[in-house]
């Protein structure tokens, strides 16, 4: 139940910051629903094919459509009566990321996947979605602009998750500890521009 309600608040989460992207590229609000869909269930849609589940989950259950809906012409009425701040799309994204990435591993997890491919379908399932959005916005993904900690923060919550789990911590702990220390390290590349080393080529390097 634990995992359901979480995986809804992410698929709220995701879709906030999907409108919020559609909004700064004016689009409507066919626009608007659409790329709050495709970001609060690519991540999750391309972990399930990947685990051959069957039905999609969000093709089982309609409460994920009806989510998505919801969160987006809220989103819509809201920055309509008081205009969204600038980091609100970057907020939204790092809650996403963290929610999902944990129930992506927990999902993994539950599949009988063992821990490497646990962080790895953690880490799909959190940030494949922002990436359809930014793709769809004509952006730069998230996950791949300069020194971003972006999946290097999913890496290092759903790592915290199999640690603490392999080391006797029930597994609510450690989901939300997991979840602690991907929304953190998110916000510290946000907010105080903690980054990864960037690697360059010289101008020399092609000659």
């Amino acid at each position: 139940m634990l995992r359901y309600l979480l995986d809804l608040a992410g698929v709220a989460v995701f879709a906030i910051s999907g409108a919020l992207a559609a909004g700064r590229r004016g689009l409507d609000l066919i626009g608007v629903i659409v790329l709050g869909a495709v970001t609060a269930v690519g991540g999750g849609t391309i972990r399930d094919v990947l685990l051959a589940r069957h039905p999609i989950f969000w093709l089982a259950d309609p409460a994920y459509l009806i989510v998505i809906v919801a969160s987006s012409l809220l989103t819509v009425a809201y920055a309509r009566w008081r205009p969204a701040p600038h980091a609100a799309l970057l907020v939204a994204d790092a809650l996403g990321l963290s929610l999902f990435s944990i129930v992506g591993a927990q999902i993994a997890e539950s599949q009988g996947m063992p821990a490497v491919s646990g962080i790895l379908l953690g880490t799909v399932t959190g940030t494949a979605g922002g990436v359809v959005r930014d793709v769809l916005s004509a952006e730069v993904p998230l996950v791949l602009r300069s020194g971003n900690l972006y999946a290097t923060a999913a890496i290092a919550g759903t790592s915290t998750y199999f640690v603490l789990g392999s080391m006797g911590a029930s597994r609510v702990i450690a989901a939300y500890v997991g979840m602690v220390v991907c929304a953190a390290l998110r916000a510290a590349s946000i907010w105080w521009g903690l980054k990864l080393p960037v690697f360059e080529l010289g101008n020399g390097a092609s000659k």
